[in-house]
């Protein structure tokens, strides 16, 4: 708030203890102040890929913690609209950096080799978060079961475009169920009116959504891609490869503040929330919390996690999930993991150590 001139004019007139008690004030109210971007603050514009729910909570208490402050950054944070949509708009220029799925981004460098390059610098869900959630009283126990039946996804479903790995992994034709392509907000209502025997969507929304609609988890026979032996990751925070290369330590700086939030996302994620919550008011707080848990449970707490630390990548599985998703999707070339991931700008090992090691 700017201070109206007359508050400053000190007139001799002014009694000490009054000067004093202003002053005092004004001290107390700069420590309380958040941290503020100054002009030479590197500007980064950071797509999501989705709305302001839980997941997006680390990214929020970074900013509005002051820890992208710290690292010399002025970074405005955007709602998205899907993984799609945020490597596209990276790719665009319109954003500098932001957070989508590494499959959708195999597939965008697939079929634009000669276009801007787009790489992932930290994966947060280590595990893909596709899953199928199917009806139990279709008969349905296994991915075997799931022959015959019809399962209803929206077209750019991560779950639909990679059902080709799930099939495989599970031995299965990849032809021996029958899609509805349908939009996201019909798809679990389809799915508790028993219009079709499941459907596949994000293991954290999906649930919610189904619960919500009064299905509970007893109802269901839910296979979590990774659980099912897909390899695949899931989302990563991506960057322009140009904005990177011209500014390494702006991105070095957004996944040191990035990775300290979420350290303390996974230890208190009640309090975390209140970061998306102060972003948008609208939210429901006890499921956007739950939606948190949840999404860490689930992707981001993992064996590798716990072993290497969170943020990198195994090179030799990263290899096998492109060439998995170039065969799934049919896609016209195979990028390399270099053009994938690029692991230079992480921090250290020993700093992504989020989660203590499991016991032996």
């Amino acid at each position: 708030m700017t201070t109206p001139a007359s508050r400053l004019n000190f007139s001799t007139a002014m009694p000490v203890f009054s000067t004093l008690r202003w002053l005092t004030g004004c001290a107390v109210a700069l420590v309380l102040i958040p941290a503020v971007s100054h002009a030479d603050d590197t500007p980064i514009r950071f797509q999501l890929d989705w709305r302001f729910e839980g997941p997006s909570a680390p990214f929020l208490m970074a900013a509005e913690k002051g820890y992208f402050a710290e690292e010399g950054l002025d970074v405005q944070i955007d709602s998205g609209s899907g993984s799609a949509g945020a490597i596209n708009r990276v790719a665009s220029g319109a954003y500098e950096m932001g957070f989508g799925d590494l499959n959708a981004l195999v597939e965008f460098l697939a079929e634009n080799p000669d276009g801007p390059g787009i790489q992932g610098v930290y994966i947060v869900y280590d595990g893909t978060p596709a899953a199928v959630f199917a009806r139990k009283e279709s008969g349905i126990e296994s991915p075997a079961d799931l022959a015959g039946k019809t399962i209803a996804a929206p077209a750019f479903d991560t779950g639909y475009r990679a059902w080709g790995v799930f099939a495989a992994a599970n031995d299965m034709e990849a032809d021996a169920v029958e899609w509805q392509n349908v939009d996201p907000t019909l798809r679990e209502t389809l799915l508790t009116r028993g219009d079709v025997d499941a459907i596949t969507g994000f293991y954290f929304t999906s649930l919610l959504n189904l619960e919500e609609r009064g299905m509970s988890e007893d109802e269901l026979t839910i296979m979590p891609f990774p659980d099912y032996g897909v390899p695949l990751y899931g989302n990563a925070i991506i960057a322009s490869e140009s904005f990177a290369e011209s500014n390494p330590d702006a991105v070095q700086g957004f996944l040191r503040a990035f990775n300290r939030a979420l350290g303390e996302t996974i230890a208190d994620p009640e309090a975390a929330i209140e970061y998306v919550k102060n972003r948008d008011g609208l939210i429901d707080v006890e499921m956007e919390t739950r939606r948190l848990k949840l999404a860490l449970e689930s992707v981001v707490d993992t064996p590798d996690a716990r072993e290497n630390g969170v943020g990198g990548v195994d090179e030799t599985r990263l290899q096998e999930a492109i060439q998995l998703v170039a065969d799934a999707y049919d896609l016209p070339s195979v990028p390399s993991p270099d053009q994938v991931f690029n692991a230079n700008y992480l921090p250290p090992q020993e700093e992504r150590m989020l989660f203590s090691a499991e016991d032996e």
